[in-house]
């Protein structure tokens, strides 16, 4: 009888083959109210990762940390309309607290523009004040009716950053700044994800915004996700919470504003660019974890040797563990690192000792080989870098290959429905060919221009929407 599969293959049925990886790669799990996740070590040791690498970016942009209350009075969000009507449903509202009925509800944080407007308000007074760069790291609640874990849950972790200008122009560049050397170049070049940038239609843009700048991935199976989003909200929160400044001139003038953020929803897009039936395949750049060196018996040589091939790796500059659970079948480790997706293994045995060498497993490119264990120092930090660009040649080919030019709404639909992405021009689908779509749950992922960049407005004469089913 033939062995079954650790995980459910993924061209049989994607979304198993997703919740088997979550959790038997130990990334996350429900949480004990409906919609929630409890992130595990390893899930979380990703999360670090990114965290780290993107605050530092967004650092370089002039921005400086803060935090704001998860609480907002209930007031706040019915200052800007379009606002709360769209956040209206999602909504997690506290009524009663120390025993007693709220003189006013409170609402748990969907997103902070109204809470940090009404700081903002405070803080600027004149044109001395601006720009205002504030970024928080926080959890947001927004009540999700058909949750996957870390796609979409009640309550994510993300960053949210939020901005006021003197001008239209400053505000407008700084969400593209964000949008494509914050954002795009860290998915880019740490996880090694492919994606569009593009505008978002009117009607897939933020609650209050003006335009919304987005990035777009292709998963496995061919469907799109939203990656991270950068607003311009023009002065309809200024306008609302009173932020305006004295100008060099004299005059009180409203504030220009951004926001943008990005969330843990970049982990499961991780798993559903780069996954494959054996598991997770971690960037090497992102990787907690690079390397693990696996002992496959409790040999004392073995043991030694093991330990000084991790010093030398991480004297390198590799991220690296050494397994010396010899106790735990050497396979069933086997399995479980290629199921966490760590980029190498280095495997070393008593026979391999006496050969001077170890055996090197390749997550992102697979197979494996036997090497001088006095070359692997040297080694692995080239193979890192050509599994990195590996993958991200991978997500690229997939994407192109996978997309379509037509001219119809039933050619866009049937292209979505084959599990590929389509480009029509916009001038031929438009709001009315939208909507269209929207009746066989396709959606227009972004408009980008004829040649593939960010558009300056809807309708900019060539622009091309990019239309899926998506997450």
């Amino acid at each position: 009888m033939a062995k079954a599969p650790v995980l459910t293959p993924r061209a049989e049925d994607f979304p198993r083959w997703y919740q088997d990886l979550i959790s038997k790669a130990e990334l996350a799990d429900n949480g004990p109210v409906r919609g929630t996740m409890v992130i595990r070590p390893y899930g979380y040791g990703l999360w670090e990762r990114m965290q780290q690498d993107m605050d530092a970016r967004i650092k370089e942009t002039g921005t400086q940390n803060a935090y704001f209350p998860l609480l907002i009075p209930q007031s706040y969000l019915t200052r800007e309309a379009e606002h709360v009507e769209g956040f209206a449903p999602e909504l997690a509202v506290v009524t009663h607290g120390g025993g007693k009925d709220l003189e006013e509800p409170a609402v748990i944080r969907p997103t902070s523009e109204t809470i940090i407007n009404e700081y903002f308000s405070k803080w600027v007074q004149s044109y001395r004040d601006l720009p205002l760069l504030i970024n928080q790291w926080a959890n947001v609640v927004r009540w999700e009716l058909r949750p996957r874990l870390f796609l979409r849950t009640s309550e994510f972790l993300w960053q949210e950053g939020h901005t006021a200008h003197a001008t239209y122009e400053e505000a407008r560049d700084f969400a593209s700044r964000i949008h494509q050397d914050v954002y795009g170049a860290f998915m880019r070049d740490v996880l090694a994800m492919d994606f569009v940038l593009g505008r978002k239609t009117a009607r897939e843009r933020f609650a209050g915004a003006i335009n919304t700048l987005t990035l777009e991935g292709m998963m496995g199976d061919g469907k799109a996700l939203q990656l991270g989003t950068s607003h311009e909200l023009g002065q309809n929160f200024a306008r609302a919470f009173h932020t305006q400044y004295l100008s060099k001139e004299g005059k009180q003038e409203l504030v220009w504003q951004t926001s943008w953020g990005s969330t843990t929803r970049m982990i499961g897009a991780l798993v559903m660019m780069h996954g494959d039936d054996s598991g997770l395949r971690v960037p090497p750049r992102l990787a907690p974890i690079q390397a693990v060196v696996l002992a496959i018996k409790g040999d004392d040589a073995v043991l030694a040797k093991v330990r000084e091939i991790g010093d030398r790796l991480k004297a390198a500059g590799v991220r690296v563990k050494v397994d010396d659970r010899t106790d735990t079948p050497f396979g069933r480790r086997a399995v479980d690192w290629e199921l966490k997706g760590v980029p190498f293994r280095v495997e070393v045995g008593p026979r391999d000792l006496e050969n001077g060498t170890a055996m090197l497993a390749r997550r992102i490119r697979g197979g494996k080989e036997p090497v001088a264990i006095d070359s692997l120092a040297a080694l692995l930090p080239t193979v890192l870098e050509e599994d990195q660009k590996l993958l991200l040649d991978q997500a690229r080919e997939r994407r192109e290959s996978r997309t379509s030019d037509v001219t119809t709404v039933d050619q866009a639909v049937e292209a979505a429905a084959a599990g590929g992405w389509a480009r029509i021009p916009w001038a031929t689908l438009g709001p009315e060919g939208e909507a269209k779509l929207a009746e066989h749950s396709v959606s227009v992922r972004c408009l980008v221009t004829a040649d593939g960049a960010v558009p300056d407005a809807d309708a900019t004469p060539g622009n091309v929407a990019v239309v899926a089913r998506a997450y």
